[in-house]
């Protein structure tokens, strides 16, 4: 009898758009696949795939202690019914939820930190004491013997040490993986050239910082567009209001288009990819830019830099700096030929490091080590490093 693999995600769409690569690994690795997620409107995309859905009805974003309860409790029955050999539990709340589910029962829990997330990248009172609250829980749900930690990047596994938990518990895995059979590289499209972003409107990816750093380049008089795809997440406090989207809307050279379910057309369409995140666990939408051969700027912080490698693929800049972000489009807008150097080498390194196939594999290695091996079995695997 197949093994079962059970992923928890708290929105449906989050799953199709950042873990369809692994759950096919592991789907063609023999494992049978379940997903409990909140539906949004992509259970059919998740169960054409031929994977088990399990609609949950909790709410992201809620802190409601009564709220995290009957989650936990809806988790629990989940997990006693269907009797998954190995839990995937995506991100910091599905973590902190579905470990506490699984208290007592015979499963694996893999609790994969896509990032840290808003309680350890903001600096709020809210924040501060979320963090508070959660730290110590995580110490001693990522300490049981079946837990363990995937994380993206060296600095979130650093992150998670800190904590107490072990290094030998902890995997270093990059990402997801991107399909570059379906994700190549693009010629570019006319002038004038056209900065992008994809990503959730929030504070936090630093999109406040680029729509000042595009009026700077506005007002030196540099022609140049800025593209931005993606939604406000109103779960998250870090949302940007619709006041505010609805004032940058009326800007000219900006243009904000919502989600967009082709990414590579949105990339046909952009010279230079730009993320001035604050945090990443190991961003998407770089990856994808990259594999279009998308030269980057970005921010010089945990994931970003993972895929942005100063003056290889990209140009680097402070986070929460508009004008040094503004200086490097600048510097990539007015120079056609660093912008193919960038993006052919942003190619390479995707190919590489950040394949699907490559990603998938190791994925499917950890899950096999896992169950296979029991506690102790987390050994740290990673992806070469940056070159040199």
């Amino acid at each position: 009898m197949a093994q079962k693999i059970l992923y928890l995600v708290s929105e449906d769409w989050y799953f199709v758009s950042h873990r369809l690569p692994m759950a096919r690994a592991a789907r063609a690795a023999g494992f049978e696949v379940h997903v409990a997620t909140r539906i949004a409107g992509h259970a059919a995309a998740i169960e054409r795939e031929g994977f088990i859905l399990h609609p949950l009805g909790w709410r992201r974003g809620s802190l409601d202690p009564w709220h995290l309860l009957s989650a936990v409790r809806e988790v629990r029955r989940l997990y006693r019914r269907v009797r998954p050999d190995l839990v995937h539990h995506v991100a910091l709340m599905p973590a902190v939820i579905g470990s506490l589910a699984a208290l007592r029962l015979p499963i694996v829990c893999l609790n994969a930190m896509a990032g840290l997330g808003y309680a350890f990248t903001t600096r709020t009172p809210k924040a501060l004491l979320l963090r508070a609250v959660i730290e110590p829980m995580l110490h001693q749900l990522f300490g049981r013997a079946r837990a363990f930690v995937l994380v993206q990047n060296p600095d979130d596994r650093a992150a998670i040490q800190s904590l107490g938990v072990s290094g030998d518990k902890i995997t270093l895995i990059a990402g997801s993986g991107v399909d570059i059979d379906t994700l190549t590289p693009l010629p570019e499209p006319p002038p004038p050239v056209v900065a992008g972003f994809v990503g959730r409107l929030l504070t936090d990816k630093g999109v406040p910082t680029l729509v000042e750093a595009h009026a700077l380049l506005a007002r030196r008089g540099r022609a140049v567009a800025l593209l931005i795809a993606g939604e406000p997440d109103p779960a998250n406090p870090a949302s940007i209001p619709q006041a505010t989207i609805a004032e940058w809307k009326r800007r000219p050279g900006l243009t904000l288009l919502g989600q967009v379910d082709d990414i590579g057309a949105f990339w046909a369409r952009a010279h230079i990819a730009v993320l001035p995140s604050l945090r990443e666990g190991l961003p998407l939408s770089l990856l994808e830019a990259a594999a279009c051969a998308r030269p980057i700027v970005a921010t010089d912080v945990p994931g970003c830099r993972e895929i942005a490698r100063n003056d290889v693929n990209a140009l680097l800049v402070p986070p929460n700096d508009a004008a040094a972000l503004a200086d490097a489009i600048d510097r990539l807008a007015g120079d056609a030929e660093l912008r193919r150097r960038f993006g052919a080498a942003g190619r390479r390194i995707v190919e590489d490091e950040f394949s699907h196939m490559r990603i998938g594999q190791q994925v499917v290695a950890l899950y096999r080590r896992l169950l296979s091996q029991g506690p102790g079995a987390g050994q740290l695997l990673q992806p070469p490093g940056p070159p040199g």
